[in-house]
């Protein structure tokens, strides 16, 4: 027995015809995906911003408590730097001391008797003025510190050795002689090696022909200078003066 389809042929034929509603269809659906997407996009924009504001009202927030802090804090802070600007001057200060005690201990030991001295002056600088110095020329060709001693001596022999003892004191780098001489009268090779100046009058020590009168400058150049003018002013100072006359025989 033969088949036979009973469908109407019109309808059998809109069975392979293609969807009854056209592009408008696609387009609709395109619209709305296109919307979903910005609406997406639209949310997570706004979360974004909401998250972004939060996170700057947190760090003002945490500057504001810094800012705060460091305030409570900066008393502490100028305290410290005040602290290490003394600790740095009162270094510097113990740095450039000098110590005269033992310089002064050390002359009296290589002080020989046939030396006496009318006037000893020991500045740390050339900037220090002491009342009653010796004010020799010589002073000023020393920087640091520095001995100015003047005195007399029992012949130009005893000089010399006198200035050789001189250089063996501790720290000592140079002996400079500015003047040595014995009397007018003296004669001989005695006589002077120093030619006098304005300055050397006699400190009425030479009562014998024999007795030579000297002005010596011992220079300690390897020792630390004072670093300011108020540095060098509070620097300790020597000075004696205690003329003399030796003894007859």
């Amino acid at each position: 027995m033969r088949p036979v389809n009973l469908i109407p042929a019109k309808e059998r034929a809109d069975a392979r015809a293609p969807m009854r509603g056209g592009p408008l269809a696609y387009i609709v659906v395109a619209a709305l995906v296109a919307l979903l997407a910005g609406v997406t996009l639209l949310v997570v924009t706004n979360n974004q911003i909401s998250e972004r504001k939060a996170e700057v009202t947190t760090l003002k927030a945490e500057n504001s408590a810094a800012e705060a802090q460091a305030s409570r804090l900066s008393a502490y802070t100028q305290f410290h730097t005040v602290s290490d600007q003394r600790v740095s001057t009162v270094t510097t200060l113990a740095n450039s001391r000098f110590d005269w005690e033992r310089v002064m201990r050390e002359l009296a030991l290589i002080l020989p008797d046939d030396i006496w001295l009318t006037n000893l002056t020991g500045t740390a600088s050339t900037g220090v003025s002491v009342a009653g110095s010796a004010g020799l020329a010589l002073r000023a060709g020393v920087p640091g510190p520095a001995l100015e001693i003047v005195g007399c001596a029992n012949g130009q022999d005893a000089v010399a050795g006198f200035v050789s003892d001189l250089k063996g004191i501790d720290g000592v780098t140079r002996v400079g002689v500015e003047y040595s001489k014995l009397p007018p009268e003296a004669s001989g090779e005695e006589a002077s090696n120093t030619e006098p100046t304005a300055t050397s009058a006699s400190t009425g020590c030479q009562t014998r022909q024999f007795i030579a009168e000297f002005k010596l400058v011992a220079a300690f150049d390897a020792a630390p200078t004072p670093p300011s003018a108020e540095t060098e002013a509070a620097a300790p100072a020597a000075t004696a003066t205690t003329p003399t006359t030796p003894e007859e025989g």
